[in-house]
């Protein structure tokens, strides 16, 4: 199990000595350095930095592996369905994975579309060509389709190379 430590630190100062208010004391003024901004607004300092400090602070820890919280677990890796999909998922992973730079168009992810595949089976498609494990193992536990086929006849085995196309093929025999 791993863990990872997160420190916040949020200090609160006031300079109320020989407080006198100005013309100017609801403008803001922003300085940044390079650990930490400092904004003061008239008599008020609010001071953030990275490290030490003699302010608030607080630690907090978040778990991860069998005894703690993993992805699954919290409903985040896994909990989507088939329908959990849509038109937006597949753009998003498209221009993700630089498909669009690479193409310089949405054509082949728009003809996907049009041929009324379900959006978790053209990520399918689209990831298996990829080679993006993560992507195929959470869109096969959503419930796509590894035998649906693309305007050319082909299906994400198909479109995988060997190493992908054995991982699909033993993850769906696991499933079943």
């Amino acid at each position: 199990m791993a863990s990872i430590s997160c420190i916040t630190h949020h200090p609160v100062t006031s300079k109320l000595k020989n407080f006198s208010p100005s013309p100017d004391a609801s403008t803001s003024n922003l300085a940044s350095r390079f650990l930490g901004i400092k904004k003061s607004v008239g008599w008020l300092s609010l001071t953030s930095r990275i490290g030490p400090s003699n302010g608030s602070r607080a630690t907090c820890w978040f778990r991860f592996g069998k005894n703690g919280v993993d992805a699954e677990g919290a409903g985040i890796y896994g909990s989507q369905s088939r329908d959990d999909f849509d038109r937006d998922d597949v753009e998003q992973y498209f221009n993700y994975m630089g498909m669009l730079a690479v193409d310089g168009t949405y054509d082949k992810m728009e003809a996907l579309l049009r041929l009324n595949i379900h959006p978790v089976d053209i990520l399918l498609l689209l990831a298996a060509s990829e080679g993006d494990k993560p992507k195929i193992e959470e869109l096969l536990r959503a419930g796509a389709k590894y035998d649906v086929k693309d305007g050319e006849g082909r299906t994400a085995l198909d479109r995988a190379n060997e190493e992908i196309k054995e991982f699909i093929l033993n993850f769906s025999v696991q499933r079943a």
